[in-house]
């Protein structure tokens, strides 16, 4: 599908005429692009889902609140995000289980009809799976999506400082996990 200028789109969704016809847009130029991004963050392919379709339904219910003041995609990565988080939070707060225990990450994936990496790709997302879910969110955006520190800034609201401490954090940590693994 050809790309959306953003302005155009965020004229459609400012029009109360329009804004079915912008929103249809949105879930057609960004569903793919949100569901990898949370996919990444949630790691299996029903939860992806289910984040993606709350992540649409809050941007449909909050088109009111876009300000502008970022660009849309922004706004919306940001809400995609904070959705995976609070999921994650959600999940904890149900299963009673903490990220530090957290295992079988490996075994789940090669079973998974969705991924198609080897057996490296299933402990690296083991290895990322370990990682309090900051660090994970961050080591994501940075490794996956080469996402530059200003915008991971503006996406999750932290200093530029931090997530790359928090990156560098992430690093480590996965490279003792492959030193155990060996």
């Amino acid at each position: 599908m050809k790309e959306i200028d953003e302005d155009k789109l965020v004229g459609l969704l400012a029009d109360p005429q329009h804004r079915r016809e912008g929103f249809s847009m949105v879930v057609s130029q960004y569903s793919e692009p949100l569901y990898w991004k949370i996919r990444r963050i949630v790691l299996s392919h029903d939860d992806a889902n289910d984040v993606l379709q709350n992540t649409l339904i809050k941007a449909w219910s909050s088109l009111d609140s876009f300000q502008n003041k970022s660009r849309f995609s922004t706004w919306l990565y940001r809400i995609a995000i904070n959705e995976s988080l609070d999921f994650l939070r959600h999940q904890k707060l149900v299963q009673n289980v903490s990220a530090d225990e957290d295992e079988g990450v490996a075994s789940k994936l090669l079973a998974d009809d969705y991924f198609d990496g080897d057996e490296t790709q299933a402990l690296l997302q083991e290895a990322i799976a370990s990682l309090p879910d900051v660090q994970r969110t961050v080591f994501n955006m940075r490794y996956y999506d080469q996402m530059k520190y200003s915008e991971m800034s503006l996406l999750l609201d932290t200093s530029e400082g931090a997530l790359k401490a928090s990156y560098h954090l992430a690093v480590k940590k996965i490279k003792e996990f492959f030193d155990r693994c060996d």
